[in-house]
C-alpha cells in the first residue's frame, strides 16, 4: 500500500555528487491557536541544507554579488520559519555546515545551536531585526522573531513509490525528489511569534511534514494538502483522511516530463492513488492555476482506472507569501512562488466502474497548504 512509512526516504540524502551540488530539506506546516484569543494561526518550519561539501567557516550566500562574481555556490543550513495570514513573514537563520550536526542515516537529525529537527521533535528560534533584514538582501527574508518547541507524530505517509526508491536515488535520476513521511501529522507544543504565544494541539494542528531533495527545483511547482476535511454528504468530520498533490514538471535524466502531478487521497482508510509513475493505473491529470486580483485558484482533475479526484482550491493573496529559495547552483529563478497555509476548497471523489462515475463523497477542505510558482524566464519566454 502507498501509505507505508519509510523513514529511510526521510534520511539525509546529500551523499556523492549531490553533496557538492544539491539541497535537502525537511518541511513542516501546522496550525496553532493564540493563547489569549484562541484564533488560528498557520505556521511553517523548514530545515534546508545546501551543498555540504562546499562548507566554509561561515554560511556561504549564493545571492551575494561578490560570491556570484567569484562563482561561489551557496553552502549552509537555513532554518526557515514563519507564518501565513495577516502579518505573514518568512524568517531565515543561517549556519555554516561545519557548525551543524547531521545524522547521516535514518532516523534523520539536524542540529545547530538551539535549532534541532528530527522525526519526532522540532526546536529552535530565529530573530531578525528590521535593520538586519534591510542590510542583508542575500538572506532573502523578513524581520521578526519566532521560537518553537514541538513534538511531531507522523500518522499517515505518502510514499511516492519507485520514483524515490533507492535505485533511482542512487542514480540521481530525478532533479527533484519528494517524500511525505507525515502528510497527516499531529503537532503538540508552543510557538512564540513576535511577542505572542500560540498553543499547538494534536487535534487542531492539521499538520503536514514532507521533504524534498535533489539538484534543482521544478517549474511549475505545485503543492496542495490538507487533513482538515468534512463530508458535505454526511456532515461528518473525516478523522482518518488526508489528501496530497504535488509536483510540476519533473526532470528525469535532464529530460522534462511535462506537467506531471502526484496525488493521493487517503479517505477514511481507503487509498485513492493518482501517481503517474504507476503506469498500470493509467493516470491522467488536468491542471490549471489562475492568479486573480485578490486570490489564487487551483483546479486539478486526476483520473486513474478506478477513480477520479476533482480538486478545487482557493487562497487569499493577502494571507500568502512569496517564498524564497536559491538553487544549489546559486541561481534564484523562483521569484513568484506563492505559498500559503489557509487555503480552502472542495474535493469530489468518484469511483469508476465500466466507464461510469459514482460519487463517493464531496468534501470541504480548509487549512490547506498550497503552493504554485513558475521560473521567471519561463514566464518571460511565454512558454506554455
Amino acid at each position: 500500500m502507498f501509505a507505508h512509512h519509510d523513514i529511510t526516504r526521510n534520511a539525509f540524502m546529500l551523499h556523492g555528487p549531490l553533496a557538492r551540488h544539491g539541497y535537502d530539506w525537511w518541511w513542516h506546516s501546522f496550525t496553532g491557536q493564540d493563547a489569549e484569543t484562541g484564533e488560528d494561526r498557520a505556521f511553517f518550519i523548514e530545515f534546508f541544507i545546501c551543498n555540504p561539501a562546499l562548507a566554509e567557516d561561515g554560511p556561504v550566500f549564493g545571492q551575494l554579488p561578490e560570491n556570484r562574481a567569484a562563482g561561489k555556490r551557496p553552502s549552509y543550513l537555513m532554518v526557515k520559519a514563519g507564518c501565513w495570514g495577516e502579518g505573514h513573514c518568512q524568517l531565515h537563520r543561517f549556519f555554516s555546515l561545519k557548525q551543524t550536526r547531521i545524522r547521516g542515516e535514518a532516523p534523520y537529525e539536524v542540529e545547530a545551536a538551539d535549532c534541532c529537527a528530527s522525526e519526532t521533535a522540532l526546536r529552535g528560534s530565529v530573530d531578525i531585526s528590521p535593520e538586519d533584514a534591510a542590510a542583508h538582501p542575500e538572506w532573502m527574508c523578513d524581520a521578526g522573531r519566532m521560537s518553537w518547541d514541538l513534538a511531531v507524530d507522523k500518522q499517515i505517509a505518502f510514499n511516492v513509490g519507485y520514483g524515490a526508491s533507492k535505485p533511482l536515488r542512487d542514480a540521481e535520476a530525478f532533479a527533484m525528489y519528494w517524500h511525505a513521511e507525515g502528510m497527516k501529522s499531529a503537532y503538540r507544543g508552543t510557538v512564540q511569534l513576535n511577542g505572542r504565544t500560540y498553543t499547538v494541539t494534536p487535534e487542531r494542528s492539521f499538520g503536514y511534514a514532507d521533504k524534498n531533495w535533489g539538484r534543482d527545483f521544478t517549474s511549475p511547482w505545485v503543492w496542495l494538502s490538507s487533513s482538515c476535511l468534512k463530508s458535505r454528504i454526511s456532515g461528518k468530520v473525516l478523522q482518518n483522511s488526508v489528501f496530497d498533490i504535488g509536483g510540476g514538471r519533473p526532470k528525469i535524466y535532464f529530460v522534462p516530463l511535462d506537467r506531471r502531478l502526484l496525488g493521493v487521497f487517503y479517505y477514511e482508510g481507503k487509498e485513492y492513488d493518482f501517481n503517474f509513475s504507476h503506469v498500470w493505473l493509467n493516470v491522467k491529470t488536468e491542471f490549471a492555476f489562475e492568479e486573480q486580483e485578490d486570490r489564487v485558484h487551483w483546479h486539478v482533475r486526476q483520473e486513474n482506472r478506478h477513480a477520479v479526484m476533482d480538486t478545487e482550491v482557493f487562497c487569499r493573496k493577502r494571507d500568502m507569501l512569496l517564498v524564497n529559495y536559491e538553487a544549489p547552483d546559486g541561481s534564484k529563478r523562483h521569484n513568484r512562488l506563492w505559498n500559503g497555509g489557509s487555503g480552502w476548497g472542495v474535493i469530489k471523489l468518484y469511483d469508476k466502474t465500466g466507464g461510469k462515475l459514482k460519487l463517493v463523497d464531496e468534501i470541504e477542505a480548509t487549512h490547506i497548504g498550497c503552493e504554485y510558482g513558475e521560473y521567471d524566464e519561463e514566464k518571460a519566454g511565454g512558454a506554455d
